[in-house]
C-alpha cells in the first residue's frame, strides 16, 4: 500500500494527520484514545483496531479537498468504484 499526505492541523509534522491510500481508503495518524469511558462507547472493535482522536476541522478541510465534486484531483484515482494503484 502507498500513501499520500493529505493534511494536518498540527505544526512541525506532528499528528493528527490524514493520508489517502492507493486502495481508496484514508489512514489516520494521531494520538490513541486511552480514556476508559471513551473506549467503552466504541462498538465492535476488532483485534488490531484502535481509536484515534482527530479535530473536526481537519476532517472537513480534507473532505472538501478530496471528495468527488470538490474540484480537487485525487492522488490515486479510482475506476468504476474499484481502487486502482498508481505506478
Amino acid at each position: 500500500m502507498r500513501m499520500r499526505f493529505l493534511g494536518s492541523t498540527s505544526e512541525a509534522g506532528a499528528c493528527p494527520t490524514l493520508y489517502e491510500t492507493d486502495r481508496g481508503t484514508i489512514v489516520v495518524q494521531g494520538l490513541e484514545v486511552t480514556d476508559a469511558e471513551a473506549l467503552a462507547d466504541l462498538r465492535d472493535v476488532l483485534p488490531g483496531e484502535t481509536a484515534v482522536e482527530v479535530p473536526r476541522e481537519l476532517i472537513t478541510e480534507i473532505a472538501r479537498r478530496v471528495l468527488p465534486g470538490s474540484g480537487a484531483a485525487n492522488a490515486f484515482p479510482t475506476s468504476g468504484g474499484t481502487p486502482s494503484a498508481t505506478a
